[in-house]
Order: C-alpha cells, then sequence, then structure tokens
C-alpha cells in the first residue's frame, strides 16, 4: 500500500474517531463505531493504531498540530512581539472555536486516558511553549523563561477547558484580551 493511501486511511480513522467519540463519549466508543464513522475496516483500524486510545493520542496531537499550524500563521515578524502575540491568539482561539464538538472531546476525553493522555497533552503544550519562546523572545533580552513559557501555556488550556466546561466553547475568542494580558505580565516581569 503506498503511503498517499495510508495518510488516507489514516486520516479518515481520525474523522471517524472525532465523529464516534462526540456523539458517544469516548468510554462508550467502540471500534465498531469508529470504523463505520470512518467507512473502513477493522483490518484498516488496526493497520493504523493498536487500539482506540492510540488513535484518540493521535487525533489529539493531529487536532493540535493543526491550531498551532494556525498560530504559526498569525504570526508576522513585521510588528512587535506583542502584536504577534495577540494575533496568534485569537486565531488560535478561533481557530480551537470553530470545532466545539471537537475540542470538548479532546480537552475532556484525553484527560481520561490516563499516563498516555498526559504524555501526549505534556507533548502538545511544550511545543507551543517553545513556540512561545521563540516569539516572544526574539531579540537580545530573554523576556520568559522556559517554566514561566509553559506556566501561561497551561493557564490559558485552562482558561479554554473552563470555557468548554461552561458550554462556552464558541466564545473562546473573548479569551483573547485576558490570554494576551497574561503573555505581556510575565514577559514583563
Amino acid at each position: 500500500m503506498n503511503s498517499e493511501v495510508v495518510h488516507e486511511h489514516r486520516g479518515r480513522v481520525l474523522q471517524g474517531m472525532a465523529l464516534a467519540v462526540a456523539a458517544r463519549g469516548y468510554a462508550e466508543t467502540t471500534i465498531a463505531d469508529i470504523v463505520r464513522e470512518a467507512g473502513v475496516s477493522r483490518r484498516t483500524f488496526y493497520e493504523q493504531f493498536a487500539g482506540k486510545a492510540e488513535c484518540l493520542v493521535a487525533l489529539y496531537e493531529a487536532a493540535s498540530h493543526n491550531a498551532l499550524k494556525v498560530l504559526r500563521d498569525a504570526i508576522d515578524p513585521g510588528h512587535d512581539w506583542q502584536q504577534q502575540v495577540e494575533r496568534a491568539l485569537a486565531a488560535y482561539l478561533a481557530c480551537m472555536a470553530a470545532n466545539p464538538v471537537l475540542m470538548r472531546t479532546l480537552f475532556i476525553e484525553i484527560l481520561g486516558l490516563g499516563p498516555a493522555g498526559l504524555a501526549a497533552r505534556r507533548r502538545v503544550n511544550q511545543e507551543i511553549a517553545d513556540y512561545m519562546l521563540g516569539v516572544v523572545n526574539r531579540g537580545p533580552a530573554e523576556r520568559v523563561t522556559p517554566q514561566l513559557a509553559m506556566a501561561v501555556v497551561g493557564g490559558i488550556h485552562e482558561l479554554v477547558l473552563q470555557a468548554i466546561e461552561d458550554g462556552r466553547v464558541t466564545e473562546l475568542a473573548q479569551l483573547t484580551a485576558t490570554a494576551t494580558a497574561l503573555v505581556r505580565a510575565v514577559a514583563h516581569r
């Protein structure tokens, strides 16, 4: 099987996972639900993933990388870091708000996976923190340490989680000012 077909199958399985978990929750979702939603065979599922936990982690990472790409694409090095942070956060939060069911699935369900889910969450948060360091610390002065960057990412994601739990995921863009203020406050310490 060529890599293009494998990539297509993987994408379909991830989409099936997103739909199945959104409809039933992770605990109630079966492999049969995932393959039905994906329109693939069980064999195709198992060619891609060892089980549904691995599939959920892959979905979480794929969706997170998509949101990180949106964040990166919003950066304009022609502006100062404060403007870049605000634009990037606005784009990032809008991207997440665009798919409320998926965000609820990922932010809530990933925590139910235990160590594998926490490890995936930490990897993604580290990627975002590292990116933030690159934007905020451009130039001669280090404005933010790696630990503070991780604290900011964790704080912003906690605000997102709270909005999701309160049923306000479509309003995530309203967190832009708070998230931007947090980054600025930490960077001006």
